[in-house]
């Protein structure tokens, strides 16, 4: 059955677009006479563009049943010449479905009467004759099948033509993207001088302070006092240890990897020095690159909720809806975050590096909202 379903998605996308040409006709006649009676007021043309372009979304949605094209509403320009050779589609698609159903309709009647003593047309039941007939009405078949295949490839081509950008939006994402480029590499010499800042002034001090104290320990001739020096080496090493995983943790939390973007995010919570309440309701794991990008989004908005806004609490919330993820960080703090700030100027680079967009608001008094949104990556449609 199942190499039958598409086929049989095509016969009923085509007969559904032969039907709806009548509807898709009178709208574009409708939509032309409400222009010209409008002219001059954008109010009811804007109300017009709106009403094409949710036709052709739903023009959208039909022909992707074969294959899948995404449903997304073209600019008001390419709606209507979409509309408008869609017409022409539909037309031709309805005659080819018009001639094979009336070629079904002919054999069966053809066979009926054969069998009940009633030829059609007095057409005799001769070898030759069945022969023939046989021959011509699978050959039909076939050109009226190859027929259906070449309209329903036809509107997937056009589809595929309406919802690709054009050259202008082309050429806007190729800015975005060497923007965005400079941007992530500037942010990444920024995250290494931050780390040689981190590892300088405070494991680095720690293990030449344990050099010292060991040192003194060697050197010392009371044995008491060679002990009180192993014991505050001792201590000077664990912190040393204590930061020097705070630093890693800082760059890349093992347990993202191990265990997961919620482990990690409890994780957050645990160290961030004030109450956090998690919601987290995202349903497949996502891709490791946007995986880390909610990682760090949270981890940078409760960190300054905490030692920068003076918060007593922190609502973190990640959902999922449309194809993108949408994280909320919210803090009760006094407000006044600056998005053009190191850290969230960089995190909005690391968000653009994945599409995503960040908005922060924060007026003085608080409360700081910080909203993420970051597309998760779709199979994109063929046009060959």
């Amino acid at each position: 059955m199942r190499y039958l379903s598409r086929p049989a998605r095509a016969v009923a996308a085509l007969l559904v677009g032969a039907l709806t040409v009548p509807v898709e006709a009178l709208a574009l006649a409708v939509a032309g006479l409400a222009v010209l009676v409008t002219l001059g007021r954008p109010a009811p043309r804007r109300t017009i563009a709106a009403a094409l372009r949710r036709l052709t979304a739903a023009e959208l949605s039909r022909a992707a049943r074969w294959p899948a094209t995404p449903p997304v509403p073209p600019h008001l320009a390419r709606s209507v010449g979409y509309l408008l050779v869609r017409l022409g589609l539909g037309l031709l698609g309805g005659a080819v479905l018009t001639l094979f159903g009336a070629g079904l309709v002919t054999g069966a009647r053809l066979v009926t009467g054969w069998l009940t003593g009633h030829p059609l047309d007095d057409i005799t039941p001769s070898l030759p004759v069945v022969g023939y007939l046989t021959v011509a009405g699978l050959v039909l078949a076939f050109l009226a099948v190859q027929g259906m295949i070449a309209v329903a490839a036809l509107e997937l081509r056009w589809a595929n033509w309406a919802v690709r950008p054009g050259r202008a939006a082309l050429e806007h994402r190729i800015d975005e993207l060497s923007v965005s480029r400079a941007e992530v590499v500037a942010a990444v010499d920024g995250e290494r001088r931050r780390i040689e800042r981190d590892l300088h002034d405070g494991v680095q001090q720690r293990l030449v302070a344990l050099g010292m104290l060991l040192g003194r320990a060697r050197r010392a001739t009371d044995p008491q006092r060679s002990t009180d020096l192993l014991r505050a080496a001792h201590e000077e090493s664990r912190q040393a240890l204590v930061e020097l995983r705070e630093v890693a943790w800082r760059v890349y939390p093992s347990a993202l990897d191990s265990a997961g973007l919620s482990a990690a995010l409890e994780s957050v919570a645990e160290r961030a020095g004030l109450p956090v309440r998690l919601d987290h309701r995202l349903g497949a794991r996502p891709p490791a690159g946007i995986e880390a990008a909610c990682y760090f989004v949270v981890c940078e908005a409760v960190t300054n909720a905490a030692k920068h806004a003076a918060a007593h609490a922190a609502t973190v919330r990640l959902t999922e809806a449309a194809g993108r993820i949408r994280i909320e960080v919210c803090d009760d703090g006094c407000g006044g975050a600056d998005p053009a700030g190191p850290g969230l100027s960089g995190l909005a680079r690391r968000l653009a590096a994945v599409d995503g967009r960040l908005s922060v608001t924060s007026p003085p008094g608080g409360p700081t909202l910080v909203t993420a949104e970051i597309p998760t990556p779709t199979a994109e449609p063929s046009c060959g």
